[in-house]
Parts: structure tokens; C-alpha cells; sequence
């Protein structure tokens, strides 16, 4: 894909030009992977008339590749405050973000911190642990982060022989035209996030 620096100068300008579109926690330097979705996010900035609004605001804190299958997809974490921002254009970024990776697959998903239990010590953490920041809300909002805005409209733990556990995730079946191609990267990007493993499907419908 042809980025909007001229090529002599791709490095330099291009590294400045993007800067702006991925911002590392504590100052964190962008390695060149993210240096490379934060260029195609302010090309797509200056070339696409319907995403100009949204894109001028919106960055990434993280970007990373995930294998699937012999291929690789392209996971996009935002800030949590601009998830709302992201929704707006979600469907059409990611159709121009995959147009962009020659046909990877992208999702999206909001940046969520995880704050740990109460010391066992007795000690009192400053203040009660919000039930967003809990380990179990953050992975259901991961969930629903790579689905959007497909909606889950069911879920169902099944117990395995051996003691492991396996999560299905029932989608909406009016969206499966829209992601069904997408189920089995769902799943991959779920177990590297999580390490928990979990299927993707649509429930039968009489």
C-alpha cells in the first residue's frame, strides 16, 4: 500500500508523521510493527474524507500480530476513554485497516488494566477494587471488544475429560455473513490475550 510520505524521506518524516498516532504507556518506544500501523492510521487520516473526524483524535497504545492458522491478524489496542470514538468507525476502519495488511485480519480491542485482589496479608488496598478492573470483567470485555458490533447473545462452559474447560461464545446469527470468516481469529486473539481457550459460533436457529 502507498503511504502519503515520499519515499526518500519514508523514515524520517513517515516515524514523525505516525508518532502522533501511537502513544506508548510511560514513554515506551513504538517497535517498528506499531510504527507501521500508526503510519497506515494517518495515511488513512489524510486520504479517507469519512474517517478524518474520528482519526484525528484516535491513536494506539499497542498493536501486535497473532498467528491463526498459518496466517496472521492484526490486534489494535486503543485507549478505554476512546473506545466510543472507535465504535463510530469501527466496521470502516477495519475494512480499509485489512484492504491496507493485504487481507489480514484486524480487530480491535479497548486497553484495560487489571488491578489484583486484596493482600491475603490483611493489608487494605487505597481503595475498594472497582469490578471493571477484575480479572473476569476484563476478559468478558475483551469478549465483547472483538466482536463489536456483533453482539453476544449467549455463552455456555463445557468441562472436558481431562479437567479443562473450553467457552462458547454464541453470536448474534443475523451477523454471520459479516464474521463468520472472522470466528477462528477470535478465537486465536482471545487465547494469546488470555490464555484461556474458547469457540466461536452462532447458536441453530429453528
Amino acid at each position: 500500500w502507498i503511504l502519503a510520505c515520499p519515499p526518500r524521506e519514508h523514515t524520517q518524516r513517515c516515524a514523525v508523521m505516525a508518532a502522533a498516532k501511537i502513544q506508548k504507556e510511560k514513554g515506551a518506544e513504538a517497535d517498528p510493527f506499531e510504527l507501521h500501523v500508526a503510519e497506515a492510521l494517518k495515511d488513512l487520516e489524510a486520504s479517507s474524507a469519512d474517517l478524518k473526524a474520528e482519526l484525528r483524535e484516535l491513536y494506539i497504545v499497542a498493536a501486535k500480530e497473532v498467528e491463526v492458522a498459518g496466517r496472521k491478524a492484526v490486534v489494535l489496542f486503543v485507549p478505554y476513554r476512546l473506545l466510543k470514538v472507535t465504535h463510530k468507525i469501527q466496521s470502516r476502519l477495519v475494512r480499509e485497516l485489512e484492504k491496507k495488511f493485504s487481507g489480514k485480519h484486524v480487530v480491535i480491542i479497548a486497553q484495560r488494566k487489571i488491578q489484583r485482589k486484596e493482600a491475603k496479608s490483611g493489608r487494605t488496598l487505597p481503595q475498594k477494587r472497582p469490578r471493571s478492573r477484575t480479572l473476569t470483567a476484563v476478559h468478558d470485555a475483551i469478549l465483547e471488544d472483538l466482536v463489536y458490533p456483533t453482539e453476544i447473545v449467549g455463552k455456555h462452559t463445557r468441562y472436558r475429560n481431562d479437567g479443562s474447560k473450553l467457552l462458547k461464545i454464541y453470536l448474534d446469527p443475523k451477523e454471520s455473513t459479516n464474521v463468520e470468516y472472522k470466528l477462528d481469529t477470535f478465537g486465536s486473539v482471545y487465547k494469546k490475550l488470555t490464555g484461556k481457550e474458547v469457540s466461536f459460533e452462532f447458536p441453530v436457529v429453528s
